[in-house]
């Protein structure tokens, strides 16, 4: 929910600042744009998929 917050308003505001006022971690912010779906998210909706097929 955070990043979710950071992401929409990096235009309007610094990164790092808003990381700093939420409590959260710059690196982190960063290393979800990276890698933006976590191995639990992707899991989720192949068997997602595979129940909608069955």
């Amino acid at each position: 929910m955070r990043y979710a917050f950071i992401k929409a308003h990096e235009a309007q505001h610094s990164v790092r600042r808003m990381c700093k006022v939420m409590q959260v971690h710059p690196s982190g912010n960063y290393a979800r744009k990276s890698e933006p779906q976590s191995a639990r998210v992707k899991d989720d909706q192949r068997l997602t998929g595979l129940l909608k097929q069955a």
